[in-house]
């Protein structure tokens, strides 16, 4: 009945929502590009190499899923070298890094509507023996459909935090039906896993493996592009240099001017600013160019030096361009609410400060501020003295990096242990079902 409910007024649903889809899928372009794949049809090529595999099916929303979902695929094929995976990515910001990074082992696709009928053409045509789920992408359908078929479910990297487990109980007659569905559940923390037992999933669907966007293993950086790319501006390597990752609407204006307020100290300091998305590079442009600054964009050619900002408009270098800063701001904390993940930095050797506003990685903000492996500030004011402490104190700089990387090393291995769990339900298949079903029922008797 739940799901007839869902499916009814889910057309109703999509006719209210999709005017600002259509908007956002104009400003971060790519919107035609394999457009009909969101309804579930897929073109005669994609078709022949889909049929008769069988894949495992990796189903992630946006970039940093999809950097998790690669992961595991990597660890995966490492155990199994004939394995074959299909992802899916509801972003085209997601289907660019997948496209950029996927090996051809890996069918790329667009992630199909949840709706019935769409979500029954995609598993009629994917053929999925196994579905892995990343972060908090449960779809009604989706799982519904797995579940009638026997296909084994997973939540990898599955992420719950106290807001969302208050919005789901007051729901939880819709929600805990859905999630009793699931065959396994890998969270990273205690706490984490309470909240999916507080919502009704059995506590032997659950395991505890730590955090695969966490994880240092086999996180290679390279620098050799991004360094390349500033000596060609002739910025020297001794060039201490602000970098404001992944910012969101506001916290690009307040980087820019607590950049030109710290040269009073540091006159040769450099800005570099990589929007969460990058089809606001304009407008970010227009920003700091009315304050005077000398910008340039990643992806035009320079015509002329000295610059004294650089504007990061590409897609997946993130992560190596940390290891070219000074100090590391993270974005989305300051103007925006949630965070985002400070670990890639840290990883890099590189100290951050984030504001108040790390939701998504509430756990670990704390433990890094409460060990001194980073900073936060609440204001615009805070970011310019936590800033100038660093920039002028290279020790201060080392302790925050050693500090921050000891919290991390916690969730070291996590990426294996989740794939051994996957590759264990991939092989046992209806029979890891099946004693999980037995388990399910003795803990309700």
């Amino acid at each position: 009945m739940i799901r007839l409910l869902y499916n009814l007024v889910w057309p109703i649903g999509l006719i209210l929502f999709l005017p600002g889809y259509i908007v956002k899928m104009f400003r971060r372009g790519g919107y035609r590009e394999n457009f009909w794949q969101r309804l579930g049809f897929y073109s005669p090529r994609q078709s022949e190499r889909l049929r008769g595999i069988g894949p495992i099916w990796f189903h992630a929303v946006s970039v940093g899923e999809v950097s998790i979902a690669l992961k595991l695929m990597h660890e995966l094929r490492a155990r199994q070298p004939d394995l074959r995976c299909a992802l899916t990515t509801a972003t085209t910001t997601g289907y660019a890094l997948a496209r950029k990074s996927a090996p051809p082992w890996i069918d790329l696709l667009y992630s199909p509507l949840d709706f019935w009928p769409v979500m029954h053409r995609a598993f009629r045509m994917i053929k999925p023996r196994c579905i892995v789920l990343i972060e908090a992408e449960v779809w009604p359908n989706l799982v519904a459909e797995a579940s009638r078929r026997r296909i084994p479910l997973i939540l990898a990297n599955a992420r719950l935090s106290p807001k969302s487990e208050r919005r789901f109980r007051q729901f939880k007659w819709i929600v805990t039906p859905i999630f009793q569905k699931l065959d396994l559940i890998c969270v990273s923390t205690d706490e984490e896993a309470k909240r999916w037992r507080d919502l009704g999933v059995a506590k032997n669907r659950i395991r505890m493996l730590g955090s695969i966007k966490y994880d240092t293993e086999e996180q290679s950086i390279a620098a050799a592009e991004p360094r390349a790319f500033l000596n060609r501006l002739g910025i020297e390597p001794n060039r201490p240099i602000l970098l404001g990752g992944s910012t969101h609407r506001g916290e690009e204006r307040i980087l820019a001017d607590a950049f030109c307020r710290l040269r009073h100290d540091f006159p040769s300091l450099f800005l570099v600013i990589a929007p969460r998305h990058v089809e606001r590079a304009t407008e970010i442009e227009q920003q700091l160019r009315q304050l005077g600054l000398r910008l340039l964009r990643r992806s035009v050619p320079a015509k002329s030096l000295p610059f004294d900002a650089l504007l990061l408009d590409t897609t997946g270098e993130l992560r190596d361009w940390y290891s070219i800063a000074t100090v590391v701001f993270i974005g989305k904390s300051l103007t925006a609410r949630g965070g985002q993940n400070p670990v890639e930095p840290i990883i890099a050797g590189k100290p951050v400060i984030f504001g108040p506003h790390m939701e998504n990685f509430a756990r670990l903000a704390e433990e890094l501020v409460g060990s001194g492996g980073a900073a936060r500030v609440e204001t615009a004011d805070e970011l310019i003295d936590e800033t100038r402490h660093l920039l002028n104190d290279p020790a201060l700089r080392m302790e925050m990096i050693d500090a921050g990387l000891r919290v991390i090393q916690a969730h070291r291995g996590a990426t294996a242990r989740t794939a051994a769990l996957i590759d264990q339900i991939i092989n046992e298949g209806p029979a890891f079902q099946n004693a999980n079903a037995d388990l399910q029922r003795q803990s309700a008797s």
